[in-house]
């Protein structure tokens, strides 16, 4: 057996025993990389590390610990109380904010199971309060959340444009952006026509009562009242509920949960992520290092606020990255992608190679890792990108979008969370309609996708 084609099946087997056993992809691959690298290619420990990703680490840590900062002194509830009373009590647009409010906090650089467990709670109890149906609630939350990473500082975006400058090719990432935004908006409107009037069995819900009012202070309570179910056989939720503790709740009764006051800590962190875009966007200064740099400035201002904020910092996605990162630049160091690359485009094909691409993001995205999976296909598609056959920009999008609209699958952590965070009552329905969605969009994402981005640029 060759020795790229044991690096591909390992890497295959690390996305597999990733998927059905607890155990983190990251740390996998890094061990994979470790065995590969050392007993196949020949290589020392210090030349398999060479291809840990240094400068993405930083960016990752940067901006999840500038993160934990925000939502430690209360500067994320703000902004869901804001948005909250903007709408002035229109129960009809509650799930766009939801959404919004998701899209903005991963569009600053959280990673979207964080934004999805602070939002989740506060959503999906809103949808039971106010008769709304929970699938579209949790759906339209996720795709939000999807839609904010790919801006050019959020985690999406940052892995993606970082892959492509990293092959050569011209990162565009105001169009990457803009085209997840519009996707996740064209399938929430879809979404919302569906479903804004049905209950998870279908039926429709007779709203020729009020419903129920509402104010900022009694939605937050809202989510920090809910007592989880014990011993729910789903492994599923169970791991949903768990992502979901690990977000944080308070514990105030309902009456004893105000909206939270702006104060100094709350304006200097705004300020802070202000900066953070100006620094990035407008100066082009490195993403990750600014975001320490204004992180340390609020720990160093408000040391209270910081404790236990370097807990909070996504380690686990940092170790996922780096793992997955790691073991696929082994294996372009050994040429094994460009190799594999060739086979692909020696198809004769490359416009049914690149659907085959897109449809594998979505796949493998739909139960497993979608940051893992933007940093390993993309590379694969670099020889009949550099051919010319197919357009660099419609092909990446396109490869994007596919392995990301699927993350609503319950099989994902974001399907996971929201279905642990739905009623008791409805988990199980909440749970068969995201996964028919999730199977879904794994077919159609990659095929409009297709037809709309790549084969114009053809």
């Amino acid at each position: 057996m060759s020795p790229d084609l044991i690096g591909l099946l390992v890497l295959a087997a690390v996305f597999l025993v990733a998927t059905v056993r607890p155990v983190n992809m990251g740390a996998l691959a890094l061990v994979a990389a470790f065995v590969v690298g050392t007993t196949v290619f020949g290589l020392e420990a210090p030349d398999v590390l060479a291809g840990f990703p240094a400068t993405l680490f930083v960016i990752l840590v940067g901006v999840t610990y500038l993160f934990a900062l925000a939502k430690n002194n209360g500067t994320v509830d703000w902004i869901v109380h804001a948005a909250v009373r903007a709408v002035r009590g229109r129960v009809a647009l509650i799930p766009w904010v939801m959404a919004l409010v998701a899209g903005a906090i991963t569009s600053i650089g959280a990673v979207t199971p964080a934004a999805v467990a602070i939002i989740a709670p506060v959503a999906m109890q809103f949808a039971v309060r106010n008769r709304i149906n929970p699938v579209l609630m949790g759906f339209m939350v996720v795709q939000g959340a999807t839609a904010g990473s790919f801006s050019p500082i959020g985690v999406f975006g940052l892995i993606t444009n970082g892959v492509v400058g990293d092959n050569d090719f011209e990162t565009f990432p105001l169009r990457l952006f803009f085209a997840s935004v519009l996707s996740a908006v064209v399938l929430n409107v879809l979404a919302y026509l569906v479903l804004r009037n049905r209950d998870v069995e279908g039926g429709r819900i007779d709203r020729s009562g009020r419903d129920e009012a509402f104010s900022a202070d009694a939605l937050a309570a809202s989510a920090t009242t809910r007592t989880p179910v014990q011993g729910t056989p789903s492994s599923l939720v169970e791991r949903g509920e768990r992502l979901r503790s690990s977000g944080g709740r308070r514990d105030e009764a309902p009456d004893e949960a105000p909206a939270p006051a702006l104060d100094a800590q709350k304006i200097s962190t705004l300020v802070g992520l202000g900066l953070l875009v100006v620094l990035a966007l407008g100066f082009d200064l490195d993403v990750g290092f600014s975001a320490l740099a204004v992180a340390v400035v609020l720990t160093l201002v408000f040391p209270a606020s910081a404790k236990g904020a370097v807990d909070k910092v996504s380690w686990a996605t940092v170790l996922l990255i780096g793992g997955i990162v790691t073991y696929v630049e082994l294996l372009s160091e050994q040429g094994t992608i460009d190799r594999l690359g060739d086979a692909v485009a020696g198809f004769g094909a490359p416009l049914l190679a690149a659907l085959v691409i897109c449809l594998i993001g979505a796949v493998v995205s739909a139960f497993a890792s979608t940051t893992g999976i933007l940093g390993t296909l993309i590379p694969l598609s670099v020889p009949f990108l550099l051919a010319g056959e197919v357009g660099t920009v419609g092909l990446v999008i396109a490869l994007a979008i596919s392995s990301s609209v699927v993350d609503c699958s319950p099989f994902s952590t974001n399907g996971a969370l929201v279905v642990a965070n739905a009623e008791p009552a409805q988990r199980d329905k909440v749970f068969r309609s995201l996964m028919v969605y999730g199977m879904s969009l794994m077919v159609v994402a990659p095929l409009v996708t297709w037809l709309v981005l790549v084969l114009p640029t053809s």
